[in-house]
């Protein structure tokens, strides 16, 4: 039986090419590599899973390639990539801070800094989660992330920047990674989809993108939950059972019912909601970023801030044409105020209905005030 490798590890990037939705980046350190500009210090920064460790590696591995081609990119071919690329390269060294945290910890870092590399130019130091770092560890740190041999380079990785001391700041090159778009991880994860032979519906996708919320190696860790719970034939309904997402479907039937001032309906469809498990403040969220993306499907100009599949944006573009711009502008600020109330309310269930019983009035209102005139 083959050992299984997830795909977060089997896909994983190793070439600046590869890396997915950081193109801003991976264009400045390859044109610091081509320029020969290469800092002493780098600080990677960002939220989690969006490839700060993995580009460190890259950036690695392409300094110390003998044969770098015209596009910057390692050969994988000399002795330096093969080694990288079966992970016994001496060049790379990587310490976890959130483990190795103490002074001791980083004078034998700076001890071992000393050593010049036997294969490549450069010794690379990758210090992940360097926010764990003590403040004693940090001042032990400064004056060799300062000054250190011709042949070292440290590249700190981080999810918090805000807790590195300003004197670490200031001795590196800052590099914000960005979340992920959507867009970027649907096409990511059909690219993976059909290496692995598995069919899956583009909305089921968008689904899975959206709940990985920016990061690529969470979406590539659900696309692999889902794969295990449905096989190898995947549809929409498949993973807003197993992800216990709410269904667009509930969000553009009770906003229908919102526009006929259908209350019983209204208050039926929520329980229904209920009843299938799912929570009333995710709901109501829910029903908050719903009428964000009426609103946005308004103007030509705003909708590609829509981020959602082909068939559902043009639900979502057929159902905002039939809606008033300030019904929708009304239904947001209600829904949004049963948010901040919602924790701390006694009676939650009751908030949110009487939430959808004013949004259901709302048009309700316009049509008698029409009617009287």
């Amino acid at each position: 039986m083959e050992n299984f490798i997830v795909s977060a590890r089997k896909y994983r990037p190793d070439t600046f090419q590869t890396v997915v939705g950081q193109f801003s980046i991976t264009a400045t350190l390859k044109n610091a590599i081509k320029n020969n500009q290469l800092a002493q210090a780098y600080l990677f920064c960002g939220p989690r899973g969006v490839g700060k460790t993995t580009c460190a590696r890259i950036f690695a591995k392409t300094i110390n390639c003998q044969n770098l081609g015209p596009d910057t990119e390692p050969c994988n071919q000399c002795e330096s990539c093969i080694a990288f690329n079966k992970s016994r390269s001496y060049n790379i060294h990587e310490l976890d801070a959130a483990s190795n945290n103490s002074v001791d910890d980083i004078r034998t870092l700076i001890d071992q800094v000393r050593v010049p590399p036997q294969v490549g130019k450069y010794s690379v130091y990758i210090i992940d989660e360097v926010h764990m770092l003590s403040s004693q560890a940090f001042n032990a740190f400064l004056k060799t992330l300062e000054e250190p041999p011709r042949h070292a380079i440290f590249i700190l990785a981080t999810t918090e920047k805000h807790k590195i001391i300003p004197t670490i700041l200031s001795r590196c090159q800052i590099y914000d990674f960005n979340r992920i778009k959507i867009s970027d991880m649907v096409d990511h994860l059909s690219h993976v989809a059909k290496n692995e032979q598995v069919k899956i519906e583009g909305e089921a996708l968008n689904v899975i993108a959206q709940k990985a919320d920016g990061a690529m190696r969470d979406a590539l860790s659900i696309f692999d939950q889902i794969v295990s719970f449905s096989g190898r034939d995947i549809t929409y309904k498949d993973v807003i059972s197993n992800l216990n997402v709410l269904d667009y479907e509930y969000y553009f039937r009770i906003t229908e019912m919102f526009l006929k001032n259908d209350i019983p309906g209204v208050l039926l469809t929520f329980n229904e909601i209920l009843d299938h498990g799912f929570d009333a403040f995710h709901f109501i969220t829910g029903l908050s970023n719903h009428f964000r993306d009426l609103l946005v499907c308004r103007d030509a100009v705003t909708v590609q801030l829509l981020e959602v599949g082909g068939e559902i944006k043009q639900r979502y573009k057929q159902q905002a044409s039939i809606c008033d711009p300030q019904f929708i502008i009304d239904s947001i600020t209600l829904s949004n105020e049963c948010e901040l109330q919602y924790k701390a309310s006694q009676s939650k269930r009751l908030l949110v209905e009487l939430t959808l019983i004013r949004i259901s009035q709302l048009t309700l209102k316009k049509k008698l005030l029409s009617q009287m005139s």
